[in-house]
């Protein structure tokens, strides 16, 4: 593979070797951090999850006196903070085996579970398998629109689309209702490329899980809360709500603002490590901020660093980041990164954008940088 990157003095050649040469950077890089771990990061997992049990307990305290706004307002907040914290910090990197290496059978990858209505065995499928192995390959990666948007040029328009803006707000809304789904491929359901008798055995556990979640939230917390039913099941709804609108913030905020490219099965036959790690730099983005934020985003606001090194801890990406950006630099790579506002509106364009017939709307730019295959002798007939 030959990438190709414009600088102020023309297009520069990436080649194999250097590809190669990147690929072992990072595999040292991966190799000082793996060694390293140790009392502190199991310090940091453990005083995550401690403060997550905490904005649950308060949370759930606070739905008692939920007949006063202001203390409805802020269990609400606890809780939404909980179900974040669940989600993103502990529940998405647990279920990625970044700390398997304790062997404490609570963080266990195989059999965490989360507070979320899809099943984690079906979300380590659809997650750290196809997203992460596949990443951005049209008809390989379906986490490009989740089945229902058109995040790329190269995907088909149709006048359905036309609605697009409206389904992206409905997944950010539901989206763990979306997360769950995702296993099924509804899609290739509808085009007939897939069975239902093919999901039985997901649908019945999603079923399961789902319910167990529904009756949580919205029926047995709310109850125990007696003549405050109505209001601890608002609060209840509200909380899974800010999650939602989170999560999906900040997952697409990593995967599709402007600059983030996608690949063919083709340009990614037979990929060696240094070019799976470039193909996973190109198609993600980071988001700045604070400290505070990086863990309310999971860390997934340095998702270049993630998708590098997905099952290392990811307290650990904010000081690998320098280093992955400094090679960047060093080998022409973009390093795709911005505050949370300018990444949202830039998602949100391209939503809306991307809505529209291709004939109204001006193409992206060039990619800064375009991947190639090099095309083998016997193709050429030498």
């Amino acid at each position: 593979m030959t990438i190709l990157t414009e600088t102020k003095d023309g297009p520069l050649v990436l080649t194999p070797d250097q590809i190669e040469e990147l690929g072992k950077a990072l595999d040292d890089l991966r190799a000082r951090v793996v060694a390293d771990l140790g009392d502190r990061d199991r310090e940091y997992i453990y005083s995550i999850i401690k403060a997550q049990r905490g904005f649950e307990i308060a949370g759930r305290g606070l739905m008692y006196l939920g007949f006063l706004p202001p203390v409805w307002l802020a269990a609400v907040a606890a809780l939404s903070v909980s179900k974040i914290l669940d989600n993103m910090e502990i529940g998405h990197n647990v279920m990625h085996g970044q700390y398997d290496w304790m062997r404490e059978p609570d963080l266990n990858s195989r059999e965490f579970e989360w507070d979320t209505v899809c099943p984690a065995d079906q979300w380590r499928h659809s997650h750290n398998y196809m997203h992460h192995t596949f990443t951005n390959i049209h008809n390989k990666d379906r986490d490009i629109g989740y089945g229902i948007l058109r995040m790329d040029e190269s995907q088909e328009w149709n006048p359905l689309r036309l609605g697009q803006p409206l389904y992206a707000f409905a997944l950010m809304m539901l989206f763990e209702w979306g997360v769950m789904g995702h296993d099924l491929e509804v899609e290739n359901i509808v085009r007939g490329r897939r069975s239902w008798s093919d999901v039985k055995k997901l649908v019945k556990g999603q079923w399961r899980k789902a319910g167990k979640q529904v009756l949580k939230d919205y029926l047995i917390f709310p109850a125990l809360t007696g003549p405050l039913f109505a209001s601890t099941l608002a609060g209840n709804v509200t909380a899974n709500l800010v999650r939602n609108v989170w999560a999906y913030s900040i997952i697409f905020c990593g995967h599709f603002p402007t600059g983030v490219q996608t690949f063919t099965e083709e340009e990614t036959a037979e990929e060696t490590r240094g070019e799976w790690y470039v193909r996973q730099m190109l198609g993600s983005a980071n988001i700045s901020g604070s400290k505070l934020f990086h863990i309310m985003s999971g860390n997934l606001s340095h998702q270049i660093e993630h998708h590098l090194f997905p099952d290392l801890p990811a307290n650990r990406y904010p000081e690998m980041a320098p280093e992955v950006r400094e090679l960047c630099e060093k080998y022409g790579l973009p390093y795709n990164t911005g505050p949370l506002s300018k990444q949202v509106a830039s998602v949100w364009w391209k939503i809306c954008k991307l809505a529209l017939p291709p004939s109204l709307v001006s193409s992206e730019s060039a990619p800064s940088v375009i991947v190639m295959r090099q095309r083998k002798a016997s193709e050429v007939g030498v």
